[in-house]
């Protein structure tokens, strides 16, 4: 069925693994910006707008990991503790859910994968998921601004969506001074509108 709005809401990887101060990849002050994002999600099933949470999903062997010649700890393994939403969350049962790095791909964008290997890329269902429900806008909040928020947010321009994020609604990794400002910056230049509020 389709969307009553042309507007929808992606939810990225807001995970334990990411979260959690426990978390094999946490990123400092992330629960910090959870009830923000659940404003936003309140706000889009009230005007019921259709949202999607991705995942990141990864079997427990995959070039992404550093022990297996990546470059990030251990994280989002599939089914485990880490993979799983923040519990606090909101998680809207009937909402659509995207996994990537499934087989093992770098999973940064919510519409495309890539072999961390070949570099070959293929999609995700986000976008026919999106086309279904006529969306044709998206507003993205989430972790991290500087990975998967911006490559989802780049990804969604290059579809052809218009394109909102929300410094109040996501948190950066920052593995090199700057990186989340970059990020932003990147973005903007990309013609994603980076609000404030």
């Amino acid at each position: 069925m389709a969307s009553s709005s042309k507007r929808a809401l992606i939810v990225v990887d807001v995970q334990n693994d990411f979260v959690d101060p426990e978390g094999g990849l946490s990123i400092k002050d992330a629960p910090s910006v959870v009830p923000s994002i659940n404003a936003m999600i309140s706000a889009a099933r009230d005007d019921d707008r259709l949202i999607v949470y991705t995942q990141d999903w990864h079997p427990g062997v995959t070039p992404h990991f550093a022990k297996d010649g990546g470059i990030w700890p251990v994280h989002c393994v599939a089914d485990s503790w880490g993979a799983q939403f923040y519990p606090e969350l909101e998680v809207v049962s009937d909402a659509r859910v995207v996994k990537k790095g499934t087989g093992g791909e770098d999973g940064y964008s919510g519409f495309s994968v890539r072999d961390p290997e070949t570099e070959a890329e293929s999609d995700t269902a986000m976008e026919s998921i999106l086309k279904q429900h006529g969306i044709e806008e998206v507003e993205i909040v989430g972790i991290a601004t500087d990975y998967c928020v911006k490559e989802t947010a780049l990804d969604a321009r290059k579809r052809g969506f218009k394109t909102a994020v929300y410094r109040s609604c996501m948190k950066g990794v920052d593995l090199q001074p700057g990186d989340t400002e970059a990020a932003i910056h990147e973005m903007e230049e990309a013609g994603v509108e980076v609000r404030d509020d």
